[in-house]
């Protein structure tokens, strides 16, 4: 009795604590995890995917720590090894059958999680997101006023910001361009980025990029106030035009032809937008947009954070570029709202003082917080303001740009 007692306790996990030499490390991560979880469902951090992201990391490393004598993790939810030798090509055959064969050992000897993230590591995830979001999105504010594009634009400024930073703190060229696109705060194309570029660097980016998106509230304010006089933020702008419905089933339709074709790259993400956005316009598929909006988005949402969050494993989630990339994505993220606010100021010069420059700061990918944002400091500054759908044209411009600031890099590093 008092010999099984004894080897329940040396197999179990608490022990596995001591006897993995990485199980301070995840233990760590279990703290880490417990910490992201009260950010989601206390403070209401982006909990829809902070709450996934936070007990998949959880799960990773509570399984992680049962190692056996010869090292190996069988009881692991997720096995970063196999994602390693996933990722190592000269270890298989090139082409069609290096991935069939690649995916069929994931299939065969991974844990849960390994199985989910193979939906992450195909860059289905982000796309299916992409496209609730589309279901989601009125493209009639950016239609309304086309300037917005611009503001959407100079938004991604941070994004080439933090890459160039990214670079001179030792980063590659792949791994740099993963940690700029945090300035899009845009999870879903930060996510995909990542996949394609440089998946050992997964768990601190999409954590980086989830905590500034929630953050907005608080980053984005300082930065409108010190780059903006009361004066410009009390701007009222006149009401926009109605767009027809005509125009917004073409928008998608002309959008997805004009950038696929400028950027091949881009296609899995503006495709899939404009596609759950054509699905909401039409008027004869509204069962499709209602599962692109709430079942399919909800479903996709939960595979995501869990995956997402058990790339998280504490021997490789604790080092040094960790906390690089954490400074770098505020830093990409700050930029972006500096790009934004400095176009705004711009136009409004050039329009004689009638556009409100805080909607640059819009121009970032978080919808509608971002929006909301400026909507609230315009009306600090003048009670009577109401920039929301103004707003609006920039915020959704900022999908498409980091879409397609996205897909740049993938066209230049990808290969």
């Amino acid at each position: 009795m008092l010999e099984s007692l004894g080897k329940l306790v040396t197999e179990s996990g608490f022990a596995g604590f001591f006897s993995n030499p990485d199980g301070w490390r995840n233990l760590v991560m279990i703290v880490i995890a417990c910490v992201l979880l009260y950010l989601g469902i206390k403070k209401q951090y982006e909990p829809l995917l902070m709450v996934g992201i936070a007990m998949g990391c959880l799960l990773a490393n509570v399984s992680s720590v049962f190692m056996t004598a010869d090292g190996s993790l069988p009881d692991a939810l997720y096995h970063q090894d196999l994602w390693d030798r996933f990722l190592n090509t000269g270890a298989y055959t090139t082409g069609y059958e290096q991935y069939l064969h690649n995916y069929g050992y994931i299939l065969a000897e991974g844990g849960l999680i390994d199985i989910l993230y193979i939906g992450v590591k195909a860059g289905i995830y982000p796309c299916l997101i992409f496209m609730g979001i589309g279901a989601m999105t009125d493209f009639g504010p950016l239609i309304s006023n086309p300037k917005s594009l611009l503001l959407g634009a100079a938004a991604q400024f941070g994004v080439f910001f933090a890459f160039f930073g990214a670079n001179l703190l030792g980063f590659d060229a792949q791994q740099s361009a993963s940690i700029g696109i945090i300035g899009g705060a845009d999870g879903p194309t930060a996510i995909l980025t990542t996949t394609k570029l440089a998946p050992e660097l997964l768990g601190p980016i999409a954590v980086a990029a989830y905590s500034y998106m929630a953050l907005i509230p608080m980053i984005q304010p300082p930065i409108m106030r010190a780059l903006t006089t009361e004066k410009e933020r009390s701007v009222k702008m006149t009401q926009l035009r109605e767009v027809s419905k005509t125009e917004k089933i073409i928008f998608p339709i002309i959008v997805t032809i004009f950038v696929v074709l400028l950027l091949p790259s881009t296609a899995p993400l503006i495709g899939c937008l404009m596609f759950g956005n054509l699905l909401k316009e039409t008027g004869v598929t509204e069962r499709l947009s209602d599962v692109a909006q709430n079942a399919l988005m909800n479903i996709v949402t939960l595979f995501l954070g869990i995956s997402v969050g058990a790339t998280m494993v504490g021997s490789r989630f604790l080092t040094l570029d960790t906390i690089k990339i954490v400074i770098l994505g505020l830093i990409a993220f700050a930029f972006s709202t500096v790009g934004g606010l400095l176009v705004g100021k711009l136009m409004y010069k050039l329009s004689g003082g009638k556009i409100n420059p805080l909607i640059g700061s819009a121009g970032v990918s978080a919808v509608p917080m971002a929006a909301r944002v400026s909507q609230k400091e315009g009306q600090k500054a003048n009670p009577s303001n109401f920039l929301l759908m103004h707003a609006m044209g920039p915020n959704v411009a900022g999908v498409i740009g980091s879409a397609i600031a996205a897909g740049f890099l993938i066209s230049m590093f990808g290969g």
